[in-house]
């Protein structure tokens, strides 16, 4: 499965990534960003370990590569939540940092989002960002979401409790 934004698409990670995934992903500017699953240093046996179930997740987990150029420089994709709350989607966007400011995140998302909402049957997507990361709320902003909440001191990263604003986004 492809999907043609202007500029880049998205597509299933695949072998061959693994420079680029690296060469991406390896900045302490966008580890400190990702989840704690994100290791950094970031090296090619993490990348080897993504790619090995970054297409063989469950059918409720949609994980896409942002290629640009015929190379992968980002990632965007999200998860079915569980128990009462399985009409809503946690979702998520990385990108390399020599691509931001491009208009990539917010179009690579605007895209995810729209393929979310025609093949599932969510009523809710939502991303979680770091306070410390206005330029991911501007992201979320651009693409369509509201700032919802503000979850005091939520995460603890890079020796720092951090708050993280939740954008939301509706069917």
């Amino acid at each position: 499965m492809h999907l043609q934004g202007s500029g880049f698409k998205l597509r299933p990670w695949r072998a061959g990534d693994e420079a680029n995934l690296v060469g991406c992903g390896n900045d302490r500017a966008v580890w400190r960003n990702m989840t704690s699953r994100f290791p950094h240093p970031y090296t090619l046996d993490d990348a080897h370990a993504w790619l090995a179930i970054a297409n063989t997740r469950p059918e409720n987990v949609r994980n896409f590569a942002i290629e640009v150029d015929g190379r992968a420089v980002g990632g965007v994709g999200f998860r079915r939540e569980t128990d009462l709350h399985t009409r809503t989607a946690e979702i998520g966007y990385w990108l390399g940092q020599p691509f931001w400011g491009r208009g990539l995140a917010p179009a690579a998302l605007r895209l995810t989002t729209d393929f979310a909402f025609a093949s599932y049957d969510f009523v809710r997507l939502q991303a979680g960002v770091m306070s410390w990361n206005p330029r991911s709320s501007r992201v979320a902003e651009k693409a369509g979401y509201a700032l919802e909440a503000r979850l005091k001191q939520h995460v603890f990263k890079d020796g720092e409790l951090c708050d993280v604003l939740v954008h939301v986004r509706f069917r």
